[in-house]
C-alpha cells in the first residue's frame, strides 16, 4: 500500500456516516448547496476600475504590465522579445503565429520537450483563461493558448496575454466560477520569488525571473480610442 491508497482510505471512512445524497460526487440534482454567505467581490467596480486594479497588483508584485489593442499586439510582444534579445520563443499551439516577429524561432509546445529543451528557450508567450484583479493573479488551466504547465514554468521569461475587459474579474470566487476543477491550473502572482530567513529575495526559483503581463483591448477607430478601460 502506497501512501496514496492510505490518504484515499482515510477519506473514504471519514465519508461512511455521510448519507450518499450528500457526498461531493452525489448527482448534481440531489446534493444540498453550499451556504455561499461570504462576499463575492470586495466592493462595486467598472469594467475599467477592476482592470486598473490588476494593473497595479501586477506592478505590486514585481511584473511589468503593459497596453495594447490587438492590432497593436504583435508588435508589443516583438518589442519585448527584443528588449530581452530572445531568439527562442515557446508558445503552445492555439498562439497565433502573428503575435511571434519574424526571425524569431518558435519552439513548438509538445510532449517531448524535455526542461533542458525548455531551459535553451529565451522566452514563451502565451495567452490566459482568466485574471483576478483583487489578487493580482493570472490563472493559465492549460487550455490551447497557454499549453502545458512545464513551459511556463522553466524559461526565464513569461510574456502572457489577457484579454480585457472579458478575462478579467474583480475576485477569487469570481474566477473559479470560470474555472474547470478538472483541468489543471496555475496560479501566477508576479515573477518566481522566495525569501530565505533573513528575507533576502530571490526570484526565479520556481518559475521565471521575469513576467511581462499584456493587457489587450479591442481596437478603436483612429482618433477615437478609449483608454478609460486601462
Amino acid at each position: 500500500m502506497n501512501h496514496r491508497d492510505i490518504v484515499l482510505g482515510r477519506v473514504r471512512r471519514a465519508l461512511t456516516d455521510v448519507p450518499r445524497t450528500e457526498r461531493p460526487d452525489a448527482p448534481e440534482p440531489d446534493a444540498p448547496g453550499v451556504p455561499r454567505g461570504y462576499l463575492r467581490v470586495h466592493g462595486e467596480r467598472t469594467a475599467g476600475e477592476t482592470a486598473r486594479l490588476l494593473a497595479e497588483h501586477l506592478a505590486d508584485y514585481r511584473a511589468r504590465v503593459h497596453h495594447s489593442t490587438r492590432r497593436e499586439l504583435p508588435a508589443t510582444i516583438a518589442a519585448l522579445l527584443a528588449e530581452r534579445g530572445s531568439r527562442t520563443v515557446v508558445s503552445p499551439d492555439g498562439v497565433p503565429d502573428a503575435w511571434l516577429p519574424r526571425g524569431v524561432r518558435r519552439m513548438p509546445d509538445s510532449a517531448e520537450l524535455t526542461a533542458r529543451d525548455l531551459d535553451g528557450a529565451d522566452s514563451v508567450v502565451t495567452g490566459c483563461a482568466v485574471a483576478i484583479a483583487e489578487t493580482g493573479t493570472l490563472v493559465l488551466d492549460a487550455s490551447g493558448d497557454q499549453g502545458r504547465r512545464r513551459i511556463t514554468l522553466v524559461p526565464d521569461h513569461h510574456i502572457c496575454v489577457v484579454r480585457v475587459p472579458e478575462q478579467v474579474v474583480g475576485s477569487v470566487p469570481q474566477a473559479l466560477e470560470r474555472l474547470d476543477a478538472r483541468r489543471p491550473q496555475t496560479w501566477i502572482s508576479g515573477p518566481s520569488a522566495t525569501s530565505d530567513i533573513e528575507l533576502d529575495r530571490v526570484e526565479g526559483v520556481h518559475g521565471p525571473r521575469a513576467l511581462d503581463v499584456v493587457l489587450v483591448t479591442e481596437d478603436q477607430e483612429p482618433g477615437n480610442r478609449d483608454t478609460s478601460g486601462v
